[in-house]
């Protein structure tokens, strides 16, 4: 599903990843750990298609998902690939406060103009499924914690991607929610099929992944 070869990203003189190459296959949950400025998160928005590597020609970078490599696509062609293909849950939940949880779950499918009304019954699918059919209209300030992260979750998946990547995606939620949420990723796998690469710091959610990938200085320390 996702094949990479010799990332490097720099940042003037500071060199935050150092020629990565990894192999992730289809259906696989992998994590990405190792201790803060290791560079995972970096890794991840290039993988997303956030961020981008640095003189990719130079270094002959690679990037593939889903068969597709991502470095040869222009801005326009990039977020188009982003949207239909690729799935984000973050730490802090980034749920638009003025919009209530329907609304925030639909921003994508609307962005690839989704009719409405397709839009809506996907959503609503996606938020029985999650437990949050009586948050329909509550707006993020009136949902709990681990409601919201649910909410991003199915806003990952409005689009049905192939890939959904988590940066430490239980790191802001109390012990009970954060398991929950751990046994909801193998659950969506088993479900829809999807690939997750999680960046974390919760060991536990780690060693329950397919792989457990460890980072250090801009590099891999563990076999791939």
């Amino acid at each position: 599903m996702i094949k990479a070869q010799n990332i490097v990203k720099k940042f003037e003189d500071l060199e935050v990843l150092k020629n990565v190459s990894l192999s992730i296959a289809e259906k696989e949950i992998v994590s990405i750990v190792g201790a803060s400025g290791a560079g995972k998160t970096t890794l991840l928005q290039i993988l997303g298609t956030l961020e981008k590597s640095t003189e990719p020609k130079k270094y002959a970078t690679q990037i593939s998902i889903a068969g597709q490599d991502i470095t040869k696509l222009n801005d326009r062609e990039l977020s188009k690939f982003r949207n239909d293909n690729i799935g984000f849950i973050f730490q802090f939940h980034q749920l638009l406060p003025e919009f209530n949880a329907l609304e925030n779950i639909c921003i994508p499918a609307f962005i690839k103009k989704t009719k409405k009304a397709e839009a809506e019954k996907r959503a609503k699918e996606l938020m029985s499924y999650l437990g949050l059919s009586n948050r329909l209209t509550h707006k993020p300030n009136q949902l709990s914690g681990g409601e919201q992260q649910r909410v991003a979750v199915a806003r990952a998946l409005i689009n049905n991607p192939k890939v959904v990547f988590a940066d430490e995606p239980s790191g802001n939620l109390d012990s009970k929610n954060a398991e929950e949420l751990h046994d909801l990723f193998f659950k969506l796998r088993n479900e829809f099929d999807q690939t997750f690469v999680i960046v974390t710091h919760n060991e536990e959610l780690a060693d329950m992944t397919d792989r457990k990938l460890v980072m250090a200085d801009g590099l891999f320390v563990t076999d791939l």
